[in-house]
């Protein structure tokens, strides 16, 4: 599975941003995926989750109520929408892939991930 990160800017506080990732292969819904992001001196942490048929998904707790992440096993695409964005969000952003046998599962340990994107920056200013 290749991935591609994007839609990563410069934004104020309070603003939103989509980010989306596209993946490549015929075997997307097997996967669980995952939203990681690094932050200038700091190690990757995990952001959010979300399940092959999508109805699970788990979220860093200081993000629950302004992200969402998304979906679309047809497109092979998922999407993190970030709301009311802080500049503590200024990060690297990383799509990642799990391959997964259970349809419900979700995981947010980094080190279970198989497949990396390239990652894309997301800078929110004050």
């Amino acid at each position: 599975v290749q991935l591609q990160a994007s839609g990563g800017g410069l934004v104020r506080a309070g603003d939103s941003l989509r980010l989306s990732c596209a993946a490549s292969g015929r075997t997307f819904s097997r996967y669980v995926m995952g939203w990681f992001r690094q932050a200038p001196g700091k190690e990757r942490e995990f952001v959010a989750s979300i399940s092959r048929n999508a109805r699970s998904t788990y979220y860093k707790e200081s993000v629950k109520g302004r992200f969402t992440i998304s979906r679309d096993n047809a497109k092979n695409t998922v999407l993190l929408q970030m709301n009311g964005l802080k500049p503590e969000d200024t990060a690297v952003y990383y799509c990642a892939a799990k391959f997964a046998t259970e349809d419900s599962y979700v995981w947010y340990a980094e080190r279970s991930y198989d497949y990396w994107g390239q990652g894309t920056l997301v800078t929110v200013s004050s």
